[in-house]
């Protein structure tokens, strides 16, 4: 079959890179893709935008796809699993109603105080002046979220009442998220340490995969400001095999049952993002789409073929999946643009590609590149993903460092402690 992959970074380039290995494909058509995507011997790049959906519908019939896969969660917010869907074409992503919860965290957090899903109290405000309020009435630590899509960057944790006045006024006077800081949530500061399980959901039940960690701040030590995330790895010692069962029946399962309740059943990826906490797991934030950079450690360790996953969740035959894992680990870091996440150049020459990834274990997904004629260069604030598997994640760790190195653009930016909280926990 022909497949439709809409998106154009990292995330989409290890799902290209992944789903190129299915038997069952023939061609990856990307929308629109990216300069890594269109060097897979199955991946062809198209230059049609992501909410383009009148474009989409007319690839998608010209091509003769047979699956779509959406991978970014501005398009599904948006509905572009109901309008690609519609005839009964198959689409991987939830609906526009399901999308709503990454689309608006207020109508997360509602949704899991009445599924009675485990996470931080929060009040949600529509005027600056109360949510000020809010925080002078509770202290810091405290967290402001803008209640809409802010492309990861939305999301302040405040350890003084003056950081998080300066969060709410940015979001809801000087409008620095527009519309999607129209209103904002306060939430409780959870003290622990996060971790990310995707899952895989049909519409009545949630299978997940492999734990993993982002690293969300921008600098080493976890210093700075949040950014879409600056690496991964795979697995999170934090989340124990004796833990996964409650993850599943009080995290999981609520949301897909919940969903299907409300008439609105979820069929896609659940990304739940966990605060581990003294009590046990939390929800930080429910996602709707593969995490960024999480996909790009959580795939390649994935031995089943993806593609008869994605088909089994559109039809609601999940229950007949069985899905295996490599041992072992991997660890993805990011080569970001100087200044990220403020302003930062852009068309800086990237040399080393081919070099890194002569290493068999080694992948370079594209998150933010272009070409300029022949060359790969700069297009964005996160760059490259560094990938690399291993037999543990020490070892992975210090194939993808190694990998960094081959790699060079004026004034790269990455961290130097990813995986370093797996480090301390494995050290005992």
């Amino acid at each position: 079959m022909n497949v439709l992959l809409i998106g154009s970074g990292g995330r989409e380039h290890a799902l290209a890179w992944k789903i190129a290995q299915s038997p069952l494909v023939e061609t990856i058509y990307c929308a629109p893709g990216n300069p890594g995507m269109a060097r897979l011997a199955k991946g062809v790049c198209v230059d049609v935008g992501v909410k383009d959906f009148d474009a989409l519908k007319t690839l998608i019939r010209e091509k003769n796809i047979g699956l779509t896969v959406v991978g970014p969660e501005d398009p599904l917010a948006a509905g572009a699993a109901d309008v690609l869907g519609e005839g009964g074409h198959p689409v991987f992503g939830p609906s526009a109603a399901a999308a709503r919860l990454e689309a608006s965290k207020t109508f997360a957090k509602d949704f899991m105080a009445r599924h009675g899903i485990p996470t931080a109290a929060h009040a949600a405000f529509d005027r600056a002046e109360d949510a000020i309020a809010c925080v002078k009435e509770k202290g810091a630590p405290i967290v402001v979220k803008a209640d809409g899509l802010a492309a990861g960057k939305g999301v302040t944790v405040a350890h003084d009442e003056d950081t998080a006045i300066t969060a709410i006024n940015e979001a809801m006077v000087d409008k620095t998220f527009g519309d999607a800081g129209a209103s904002v949530v306060i939430e409780e500061f959870l003290v622990g340490e996060e971790a990310s399980i995707l899952a895989f959901a049909d519409g009545n039940m949630a299978i997940p995969m492999v734990s993993s960690q982002d690293h969300k701040p921008a600098f080493d030590g976890d210093a700075g400001p949040n950014t879409g995330g600056m690496g991964a790895y795979s697995p999170a010692p934090v989340v124990t095999p004796e833990m996964m069962p409650e993850i599943q029946s009080r995290i999981l399962d609520p949301i897909v049952q919940g969903m299907k309740q409300d008439g609105t059943p979820y069929r896609g990826i659940i990304y739940a993002g966990l605060m581990i906490t003294t009590d046990g797991p939390k929800v930080v934030e429910y996602n709707v789409r593969f995490g960024d950079p999480e996909t790009q450690v959580v795939l390649p360790r994935m031995k089943s073929d993806i593609v008869p996953v994605f088909l089994a969740c559109c039809k609601g035959t999940l229950d007949q999946c069985e899905i295996a894992y490599h041992d072992g680990a991997c660890v993805s870091v990011v080569m970001a643009s100087g200044g990220y996440p403020a302003s930062y150049p852009k068309g800086l020459p990237i040399t080393g590609l081919d070099e890194a990834e002569t290493d068999a274990d080694v992948m370079v997904f594209h998150a933010g590149t272009r070409l300029e004629g022949d060359r790969v260069v700069t297009g964005g604030g996160r760059v490259l993903n560094v990938t690399a598997r291993a037999e543990d994640i020490p070892a992975a760790i210090a194939r993808a460092y190694d990998a960094v190195e081959k790699i060079h653009f004026d004034n790269a930016h990455y961290r130097t402690d990813i995986g370093r909280k797996a480090l301390a926990r494995l050290e005992g």
